[in-house]
C-alpha cells in the first residue's frame, strides 16, 4: 500500500486541521532564529534602556534614538493621557519578562530533569472509592 504526502489527505476528516498544524510548524522552524531574538531581546530590555529619572523622581522617556532596538522590541504598549489639570500622564508597559523567561527555559531545555523523568506521566490518574457503609 503507498503512502500518502500531506498535501493528498485532502478528503479525509480531521485532516485540515493536521495540516494548518504542520504548516504552522515549518513557519515556525524557518523563522526560529528571528523568533529566539525577539524573545531574548524582551527578556533583556530594563525600563532603564527607555526611562530615566532624576534623584528628585522626575521620569523622562529618552530620546528615540537613544533607545536600543532590543528595548523597543519590548514594549508592549505606550499611552498618554491628559488630567483635568492639562498634565501629561505617560504609561510605557513591557512584555512579561517571567513568561518570556519561562518560555525560552522550556524552549532551551533548561526545566527538563537531568534524571531523565521522561517516562513519567504529566497526569496522575487518582481513583478514589468511598467507604461502604453497614448493610
Amino acid at each position: 500500500m503507498a503512502t500518502r504526502g500531506p498535501s493528498e489527505l485532502g478528503g479525509w476528516s480531521g485532516v485540515a486541521s493536521i495540516q494548518r498544524k504542520l504548516e504552522r510548524s515549518v513557519t515556525i522552524t524557518m523563522n526560529r532564529e528571528a523568533i529566539a531574538y525577539q524573545m531574548l531581546a524582551m527578556a533583556s530590555a530594563q525600563i532603564t534602556d527607555i526611562l530615566s529619572w532624576d534623584e528628585d523622581g522626575n521620569v523622562k522617556v529618552k530620546p528615540a534614538s537613544r533607545i536600543p532596538d532590543h528595548a523597543l522590541l519590548a514594549i508592549k504598549n505606550i499611552k498618554v493621557t491628559k488630567g483635568k489639570d492639562g498634565r501629561q500622564t505617560l504609561e510605557v508597559e513591557l512584555y512579561d519578562k517571567v513568561a518570556v523567561l519561562r518560555i525560552l527555559a522550556k524552549a532551551s531545555g533548561l526545566l527538563d530533569s537531568p534524571e531523565g523523568d521522561g517516562d513519567k506521566p504529566s497526569v496522575i490518574d487518582v481513583n478514589v472509592v468511598a467507604p461502604r457503609g453497614e448493610e
